[in-house]
């Protein structure tokens, strides 16, 4: 006997890496804790400037620039 649920993954909707960041419903909030501290090391590493005051969403976008720039992406 076999479990569908664990053999089909589920398509109806895309998980949140898979969401575009200008269509998260939160994207607009604080930054997290966690995007905050990594944004941070990253700056560091990058030698750029952190924003203490990025959203979620601009938060996520400089991430992913600056994995990019430092090799880490």
């Amino acid at each position: 006997m076999t479990d569908d649920a664990t053999e089909t993954p589920k398509t109806d909707a895309p998980g949140n890496a898979d969401k575009p960041v200008d269509d998260w419903v939160t994207g607009d909030e604080e930054m997290t804790g966690a995007q905050s501290s990594y944004l941070k090391t990253l700056c560091e590493e990058a030698g750029e400037e952190f924003d203490p005051a990025m959203t979620k969403g601009e938060a996520s976008k400089r991430i992913d620039a600056l994995q990019e720039k430092t090799g880490r992406g």
